[in-house]
């Protein structure tokens, strides 16, 4: 099941849950949200929306804090899985630290389930394939034909081994039969100025960082990793349809917290990002940028990434990573 029909409904559906009549006081200093990625990607897009509501609503300090490094954001995420319990220190977690790098990563030094407890999810964001203009392609069919004619000459940016554009263009690849060679970066901001700059060939990463440059025509988009298009790119087809059957990846974001934070905390937390992501004001900010507002409870978030990865570790394995 895609995760977008596993998730649909899910918005309305999830109630604001109702905040204890004891809850302790929270929060009482400033609380950071941990990006494990470099600046400019969805994933500090999005936690920064969210920093900026629990500011204004709390009336106190929600900071972002960018912690790049190790495979995916490995650094990042273990860091916050090994931080006080208290609810001052959360993960904006993402498809690939928490589903695709327990299937990459042989000893990994956090477990994705155990050492966290979520909040809620934030948003779904599809992926699109993007190339510089300089490249010779104006369709995917185009670019595979191109890729076949000069196998390892071409090249993509990935923000490191077990990301979501290294499986996503690794996908790609496999279901192409073409070989295009991966430069790795630290997070998705990176990979985005070498390729606005034509020194890569293409990536395939969450929607909300290319749609200024796709605009623009900075960069050509060729496809969405969805199974419809977007309203807000309706001319970019799904790479689907261009001539990829089958390939869908869609992302999803969320906010965790480490494990043994207090209920009261987690249930606050979740209750003030729910109402916020049902603001029309937040549905209308986010589609502009391409993500789709998507809160749950906590224990459905748990359930969904139980289930993402045993699903794309047979993706994986198929893949060869």
């Amino acid at each position: 099941m895609h995760i977008a029909l596993l998730l649909a409904g899910m918005m309305l559906l999830a109630p604001a849950l109702a905040l204890s009549q004891t809850e302790p006081a929270y929060p009482v200093k400033p609380v950071r949200i941990v990006v494990p990625v470099s600046p400019g990607g969805s994933t500090d897009i999005l936690a920064r929306l969210v920093a900026q509501r629990l500011t204004e609503v709390w009336r106190a300090q929600v900071l972002v804090e960018n912690r790049p490094g190790g495979a995916g954001g490995i650094v990042g995420v273990d860091y916050v899985a090994k931080s006080p319990p208290d609810g001052y220190t959360l993960i904006m977690g993402y498809i690939g630290t928490f589903s695709f790098l327990p299937s990459v990563i042989p000893k990994m030094p956090y477990d994705p389930v155990r050492d966290f407890t979520p909040v809620s999810l934030v948003a779904l964001v599809p992926n699109m394939l993007c190339i510089h203009p300089s490249v010779p392609a104006k369709t995917v069919k185009e670019l595979v034909a191109l890729a076949k004619r000069r196998p390892g000459q071409l090249n993509y940016g990935s923000a490191g081994n077990g990301s979501n554009s290294h499986v996503s263009v690794e996908y790609f690849k496999q279901l192409t039969g073409t070989d295009i060679q991966q430069i790795s970066y630290k997070g998705a901001g990176q990979t985005m100025i070498d390729l606005l700059g034509g020194h890569i060939t293409l990536t395939i990463v969450g929607v909300p960082p290319l749609i200024p440059h796709v605009r623009t025509n900075r960069l050509r988009a060729l496809g969405v990793a969805t199974n419809q298009r977007l309203d807000v790119l309706p001319n970019v087809p799904t790479i689907a349809e261009a001539g990829v059957p089958g390939y869908e990846i869609t992302q999803w974001y969320g906010l965790l917290a480490p494990a043994g934070t207090p209920r009261d905390i987690v249930r606050k937390l979740n209750g003030e990002i729910v109402r916020y992501l049902q603001l029309p004001d937040t549905a209308a900010k986010m589609s502009s940028e391409g993500a789709i507002p998507t809160g749950n409870t906590p224990e459905q978030f748990h359930e969904l990434i139980k289930s993402e990865i045993p699903r794309w570790a047979k993706v994986l394995r198929k893949a060869g990573l």
